[in-house]
């Protein structure tokens, strides 16, 4: 409040007030600000209209006697008890709950045999709101509606507004909440501690009184024949939730696809059913359907009569038709139990089940099984080659989920790169004035074939075969056997998908390369292949001349390596009676015919 809001004295009060006419702002002054980011409070200095506030005045004699206060010093131990920090109620009385034990007591109409229930309650007062909520313990196989009975809220007290606190709260007093008149009879051990921190004297606990209706089922009911043995009400109260649970497994090996499968067997005592439900595991690829078997009564023994004439797999069994039903005593920790046509290994238990045999069969040994499952090798089976692609290239779509190219043997590839086998070949008995040129390729076993143009044949030539593997015609799809150098022969018969050549001729290279491996090629072979170059035809003088080296009628061919012995003065001699020699030199992939004339 400004100093001169009213500058002549009278009461603030309307007609008594006088504005200021030469005062041009009147703006409220800032009292929030930020820092470090949180908003905080701060006290204005200035008034409205920054004009000075009245409290921030001092008279000028208290301005005087300020300078001339003297302070006594102290030497006291400072007490840090004395400036605590503040905390807020809702943090200090955070989770802090009184709870009351209480009861109520409901009429029963057109009942014989109870005219009233005595109903029990559990009063939760949470002292952070003053919220209350009223809790009522169920009771098994009470069949009446039980749990909570009044949500968490503020309970009214009376007519005129008012609401429960806990200090309206105590023991041994009646509460009404909603038309129901509520007897608290105690509190636990932290109730009774905050309200006598509190200063509210408690009063004497009061005991729980005993329901009429249950005194009077606790009481025999009088009969004048023979109990019988079964009683089902008896054991369904007794029995009643009271399961027997074994671990096992279910061997399923057998069928299609199938595995060893961890299940959990359920025997209920109430009716003497029992269930069996799958153990799902993670990522096993399997359907989530966890009952195996729903829960029913198993038979163990039907009678004979009826087995043998219907078929029990089509047909229902009845009560009428089983002899003997499953037991407890049927289940053996360590033996396999066979139940509608499926093998169970019991393995384990859990302590109830070991409890309840100790207590009922006590001749009965328990000993646990360790559950080892038999998983099966699965036999990886490569499907017939459909023949697309190479056999290699299909090979790996089965191998893998993305395909990788097959592995190639790099040495051999750098050993043999450039070197090509060529041979002559002709169709057999189909076209056989066309000629073919086979091509080897050593780096990758490669067959290509290449038919060589004439004129006025009217056959386009060129390629007739990419490269490619080219198999035996006696090998089969799966486990083929491809040609090999080894196989061709002078006048033998290769057969490339359906077409049949046979070859004539060969590059004088063929014959090097396999003279250098000839321990790995059959001796039929070399000979062909020599008797076609007519190797066993020629005989040269030990002194070198030429003179006397016999010929065949047919063409002949002189090797590289005899060329080189023919002495030089014998090529220049005018006196040869050789009219012309004919010379075959042979380079990696070239054939050259060089001639002499003498």
């Amino acid at each position: 409040m400004s100093w001169n809001w009213n500058s002549h004295g009278l009461p603030f009060l309307p007609g008594y007030s006088f504005q200021d006419v030469t005062k041009p702002a009147f703006h409220r002054p800032q009292t929030l600000g930020y820092k470090n980011g949180y908003a905080l409070p701060r006290r204005p200095t200035i008034g409205i209209g920054q004009s000075p506030l009245l409290s921030a005045q001092l008279r000028l004699q208290e301005l005087n006697q300020l300078p001339l206060q003297e302070h006594e010093a102290s030497y006291d131990t400072y007490d840090i008890s004395q400036c605590e920090d503040f905390i807020p109620a809702h943090v200090a009385l955070d989770k802090k709950v009184l709870r009351f034990y209480a009861y109520f007591t409901e009429d029963v109409l057109y009942s014989p045999e109870e005219h009233y229930r005595i109903r029990s309650v559990v009063i939760h007062y949470f002292l952070e709101d003053d919220t209350m909520c009223i809790i009522e313990p169920a009771v098994e196989n009470s069949g009446i509606p039980q749990g909570k009975r009044i949500k968490r809220q503020r309970l009214p007290k009376n007519e005129f507004g008012e609401y429960y606190t806990w200090i309206d709260l105590n023991v041994a007093m009646d509460m009404e909440v909603y038309g129901v008149k509520y007897r608290i009879i105690d509190c636990d051990s932290f109730t009774k501690e905050f309200l006598a921190s509190e200063g509210i004297i408690l009063n004497v606990p009061e005991s729980m009184p005993s329901d009429p209706y249950t005194t009077h089922r606790t009481k025999p009911i009088p009969c004048f024949t023979m109990p019988s043995k079964c009683d089902p009400a008896n054991k369904f109260l007794t029995m009643d939730r009271k399961v027997l649970r074994f671990f096992g497994l279910w061997d399923d090996s057998q069928s299609l696809f199938g595995d060893t499968h961890p299940v959990t067997i359920h025997y209920y005592l109430v009716d003497d059913t029992v269930e069996v439900r799958e153990v799902q595991e993670s990522n096993s690829g399997r359907d989530p359907f966890p009952i195996l078997m729903r829960r029913q009564r198993l038979p163990k023994k039907t009678k004979t009569h009826i087995s043998n004439i219907f078929p029990t797999c089509v047909l229902e069994v009845s009560k009428d038709e089983v002899e003997e039903y499953y037991s407890p005593r049927d289940f053996q920790l360590g033996q396999k139990i066979t139940m509608l046509g499926r093998c169970f290994l019991l393995c384990d238990c859990d302590d109830f089940t070991q409890q309840y045999y100790q207590s009922h069969y006590p001749d009965m040994e328990l000993n646990p099984v360790e559950m080892t499952r038999q998983e099966p090798q699965p036999l990886q089976e490569v499907p017939p080659y459909n023949g697309f692609g190479t056999l290699e290239d299909s090979l790996q779509n089965c191998l893998s989920l993305v395909p990788v190219p097959p592995k190639k043997n790099l040495v051999k590839q750098l050993e043999n790169n450039n070197k090509v086998l060529r041979y002559r070949e002709s169709q057999f008995e189909v076209d056989e004035d066309r000629t073919f040129v086979l091509s080897y390729y050593l780096a990758n076993d490669m067959i290509s074939i290449y038919e060589k143009s004439s004129r006025n044949s009217g056959i386009i030539g060129g390629k007739f075969l990419e490269k490619t593997r080219i198999p035996k015609p006696d090998s089969s799809t799966e486990n083929p056997q491809f040609y090999s150098p080894t196989d061709f022969a002078i006048g033998s018969t290769v057969e490339v998908f359906g077409h049949r050549f046979v070859l004539t001729d060969a590059d004088r290279y063929v014959l090097t390369y396999l003279e250098s491996i000839q321990s790995q090629v059959p001796t039929e072979i070399l000979n062909s292949l020599r008797r076609r170059f007519g190797l066993d035809t020629y005989t040269i003088e030990k002194h070198g001349s030429i003179s006397q080296i016999k010929m065949e009628p047919t063409t002949a061919f002189l090797t590289y390596s005899h060329m080189l012995q023919i002495p030089k003065s014998s090529l220049n001699s005018k006196k040869t009676n050789i009219q012309s020699i004919c010379a075959q030199t042979v380079s990696s992939n070239c054939l050259f015919l060089i001639s002499f004339c003498l």
